[in-house]
């Protein structure tokens, strides 16, 4: 059986779906395989997301802004779960893409968007992956392999609302 592959998406993909990539990728251990992409992407990963990822032993090797045409089409990963990650509530556009995988919503603010002196973007970032682990940590303890793709998605979604250092018991 393959790794679970997922997607993270958002519309940079500069920041908190690289942030989950690489997060996923790390703590997975091979049972996961993360993706990330973006629909706009920016072409460049954010620096303090890089790094964030630094600052918690994550490794930074083949990490980029990428479009997501890449995960469409001929010679594309099969995809078993596909995450967004954008702010609705802060009215950012999410963007959709189509297939037979399950889909969720794992909104977050754009650590990307913070203004101010360097701790204050520094703490920016380290929250959004503070969150984004804690998310990570509640999918990685799902029974993946053997949940109806039903009740995957309601799972996926229940761990979408999780905020801040809340425990998930899902």
């Amino acid at each position: 059986m393959h790794p679970c592959r997922v997607l993270f998406i958002c519309t940079g993909n500069s920041a908190r779906s690289i942030l989950s990539e690489a997060t996923l990728n790390r703590l997975g251990k091979g049972r996961f395989e993360a993706y990330s992409a973006g629909s706009q992407p920016t072409g460049k990963v954010n620096p303090h997301a890089i790094d964030q990822l630094k600052a918690a032993g994550i490794p930074i090797d083949n990490l980029s802004s990428k479009s997501w045409d890449r995960f469409v089409g001929d010679g594309a990963p099969a995809l078993d779960i596909v995450i967004t990650v954008c702010d609705s509530a802060a009215s950012e556009p999410c963007p959709v893409l189509f297939g037979d995988f399950v889909r969720s919503h794992w909104g977050l603010p754009d650590p990307a968007a913070v203004k101010g002196d360097p701790a204050t973007i520094a703490a920016a970032f380290e929250h959004a992956h503070a969150l984004i682990t804690t998310r990570l940590l509640a999918l990685l303890n799902l029974p993946v392999e053997t949940l109806s793709k039903e009740a995957l998605q309601q799972a996926l979604d229940r761990i979408g609302t999780i905020m801040d250092d809340e425990e998930e018991h899902v």
